[in-house]
């Protein structure tokens, strides 16, 4: 087929918008002749005259002919959750559509992409997995894919899911939106922690971003995921879905969001891949029943133990999508090549060392009595207060490493995973010493795109950070207004190790993208567990590139160093990455 490109002979007559809610058909304020009801994004605390909250809608509201000046910076923009209720709400008054721009040309590989996707819905698919590696450009090439799929089958909306920073990502896919052109559908953009405001509309495509956020069945995310993408569905009458990760998941046993699409390889019915009750015993049984090596673990089933075995499960499950006719995923490696990444050793001053020791003596003693007890609770209590305090332990080293990439003209990106004891003291340390740093830590604290073109213009050469996925940190990127990214080159420093290869995977790949290098380092104190910890995470963070699953023998190792084998595997992955 042809690549999916911009043509206004293809634009579609847009379709009449269907309500499709319960949710709005409740008591509505009254509007008058000639008047229309406008939402609005209030910050959440703030009370703006003029705009009143609504449950009917859950957001506020304004009633008029016109939208007054001082309410216009609250006007939600196109492709946004708050536009598309403010059309349901206005039937025969919709806003208007952005015309697409004219500076944004994809590249060969988005339109293959794009082709590949849609090549897999006109074969009667209703899922495809996008797993290239972070920076080959995933956004552009599920939305040119979507509007394909849409073509094929004259869907009227598409539904992406971002992931978080809601500041950066909501915004970026928006923006993609409309620089490529709607095609006629109505896009609506929200993050994972928002279905439930969409969840009574039809969707016919849907778009997944990051979909590794789907990796566990017991979370109400999941239940609201499968309710939207008609997970159960028979496969003719489900959406047609785009995930996209670059990290699908530590094992098979990780990916039953993609059951819809293994389902189809083996020509058998929802049925039999997952259940209302017990999703994720249902997914386990499938795959044991078609070759994957579980067992039954002490917190359900688990992956096989077994070297070999697990890689053959993974070229089976890998096989499965790739083999399918059409193939039903694609992975490109960046051709900038993989992530360089290493330990970086910090040795202890002799106070340092001594209070490293107590801190990991109190540790295991506390881990100890946990375990006798058999508290889980405890033992995930004690994981995180030494990991806090051994990471505090070595913020003087990490700032004087961060000064020195600085003084020989290098941008640093400084990935943390707690505020209190390593972000905040971090920050605080580099100011003091006269350095400007973007700071990305801390729900609602800091404007977070604001924050991310400092960094990213070159005004402040330190970016210390939590979030794992959805930014971009990376030399020479093209920013709006035509103004290009700083090209100093980005060098990458985990204060503490991630112990969920996808999250440390899916961290590198903030600055290393879009052909550039940008090595990383995993600091640790020399001499400690940490450092075996670190050597087990290099291994891990490159086992998690696998398309479909990396190897968790490596956390296996991990738990074992810390005395935490018996904690479940949750505990040590932290936010669940």
């Amino acid at each position: 087929m042809t690549s999916p490109r911009r043509s206004t002979a293809r634009r579609r007559r847009r379709s009449p918008r269907r309500s499709g809610t319960r949710t709005v058909q409740r008591e509505l304020p009254f509007v008058g002749p000639g008047e229309r009801i406008w939402v609005l994004d209030v910050p959440y605390g703030t009370q703006v005259e003029g705009a009143s909250w609504h449950p009917a809608v859950k957001m506020h509201l304004h009633v008029g002919r016109h939208l007054p000046e001082h309410l216009q910076p609250y006007a939600p923009g196109p492709h946004t959750l708050g536009r598309f209720l403010e059309n349901q709400l206005n039937p025969s008054d919709p806003a208007p559509v952005p015309e697409p721009a004219e500076d944004l040309e994809p590249r060969r590989l988005q339109y293959e992409a794009a082709d590949a996707i849609a090549e897999r819905a006109a074969a009667g698919g209703r899922q495809f997995l996008l797993a290239d590696e972070p920076g080959v450009g995933k956004t552009i090439s599920a939305v040119l894919g979507a509007s394909a799929v849409g073509d094929l089958r004259g869907a009227q909306r598409v539904l992406v899911v971002a992931d978080r920073p809601a500041a950066i990502t909501i915004g970026h896919w928006c923006r993609t939106i409309t620089a490529l052109g709607d095609d006629g559908l109505e896009w609506v953009v929200i993050t994972w922690d928002r279905l439930e405001k969409v969840k009574d509309y039809d969707w016919e495509v849907i778009i997944a971003d990051e979909a590794h956020a789907l990796r566990r069945t017991s979370t109400k995310r999941w239940k609201l995921w499968a309710k939207l993408s008609g997970h159960s569905s028979p496969h003719q009458k489900a959406p047609f879905v785009i995930a996209t990760t670059a990290t699908p998941g530590h094992t098979p046993l990780e990916l039953p969001y993609l059951a819809p699409a293994y389902a189809q390889r083996h020509d058998e019915p929802m049925a039999q891949w997952t259940s209302v009750k017990q999703p994720g015993a249902d997914f386990a049984t499938a795959l044991q029943r078609h070759g994957i090596g579980v067992e039954k673990g002490r917190y359900g089933a688990t992956w096989t133990t077994d070297a070999t075995r697990r890689a053959e499960d993974l070229a089976l499950v890998r096989g499965w999508l790739e083999e399918a006719q059409p193939p039903a995923m694609l992975h490109r490696a960046a051709p900038w090549g993989p992530v360089p990444i290493s330990g970086m050793p910090v040795s202890l001053t002799p106070a340092e060392r001594a209070a490293y020791d107590a801190e990991w003596g109190e540790f295991c003693r506390e881990m100890d009595i946990a375990r006798r007890g058999r508290n889980t609770a405890k033992g995930r209590a004690a994981l995180l207060r030494f990991r806090q305090k051994a990471g505090l332990i070595r913020v003087d080293s990490t700032v004087a490493w961060i000064a020195q990439q600085v003084e020989a003209e290098r941008q640093v990106a400084c990935s943390v995973e707690f505020v209190g004891t390593a972000a905040e003291p971090i920050v605080e340390r580099l100011q003091d010493s006269g350095l400007q740093v973007a700071t990305i830590f801390g729900r609602d604290r800091f404007d977070v795109e604001a924050e991310r073109l400092r960094f990213q213009t070159g005004e402040a050469k330190v970016c210390v950070f939590t979030t794992v996925a959805s930014i971009s940190l990376h030399a020479g990127e093209t920013l709006e207004n035509g103004r290009q990214a700083s090209t100093e080159p980005r060098m990458g420093l985990f204060h503490q190790a991630r112990f969920s290869g996808i999250a440390g995977r899916q961290v590198t790949g903030r600055t290393h993208r879009d052909h550039q290098v940008s090595p990383w380092h995993i600091a640790y104190a020399q001499g400690t567990v940490e450092e075996q910890v670190s050597k087990v995470m290099v291994e891990r963070i490159a086992a998690a590139s696998d398309t479909v699953g990396g190897d968790t023998a490596g956390l296996t190792d991990v738990a074992q160093l810390l005395g935490a084998d018996w904690l479940p595997a949750a505990s040590l992955t932290e936010s669940g990455a």
